[in-house]
């Protein structure tokens, strides 16, 4: 029977054990793959795209998953690969519906801090949020896609290169570019809100 460990080592090899056995025969590691990682996608997902049809986005990453992990030959770690899959799975979702995603829940940024908030610094911290949120969506794609991963995710250029199946250099250039467009574009939206519900202007 599987257990789920606490540590990133025991979870990831727990991860490729059960690889191991899905790829052996056993369709009941699949199962397990899934409630491990699915929290994963969901918040790749949901950054990348927004909460309109997450759900179904989520299940077609991992119908992608399903019939793909037979091949899947362990040049990169699993999570690296399933994040290019589901990266690839939002990308067409996206072109089908040819608009722009809606990135509208950053769900984790500053998420301890936020519980112990008063309403009034909630809302600021709301507001911060949707103001990164709208600039972010003026990006291109590829410059959106590396600053969410790198900034956001916490992933390094070189994981990200193989999650979007670019150089390493070229994920660099993308989020030297998307920086210097979002402190351009900050430049023309109004002063982001303190902490404290003020605007700069207000406090000098």
């Amino acid at each position: 029977m599987w257990i789920a460990h606490a540590g990133t080592v025991d979870r990831v090899s727990d991860t490729d054990a059960l690889v191991a056995r899905y790829q052996a025969g056993y369709p009941d590691a699949f199962a397990a793959l899934y409630r491990t990682h699915r929290a994963d996608v969901v918040r790749i997902v949901r950054r990348l795209a927004g909460p309109h049809e997450l759900d179904d986005i989520v299940q077609d990453v991992f119908v992608q998953v399903y019939r793909s992990l037979k091949d899947f030959r362990k040049d990169a770690r699993f999570t690296t690969w399933l994040y290019r899959v589901t990266v690839n799975v939002v990308l067409m979702r996206r072109r089908a519906r040819r608009c722009r995603p809606a990135l509208v829940e950053l769900d984790g940024i500053d998420a301890p801090e936020a519980e112990s908030q008063r309403p009034d610094e909630q809302l600021a911290r709301r507001q911060r949020a949707e103001a990164l949120v709208r600039l972010l969506n003026r990006l291109s794609e590829k410059k959106r896609t590396a600053y969410v991963l790198h900034e956001i995710e916490g992933m390094a250029p070189s994981e990200i290169a193989r999650v979007v199946g670019a150089p390493v250099l070229t994920v660099r250039t993308r989020l030297f570019y998307a920086r210097r467009e979002l402190a351009q574009l900050l430049r023309q939206e109004p002063p982001f809100p303190r902490r404290d519900g003020s605007r700069p202007s207000e406090t000098g």
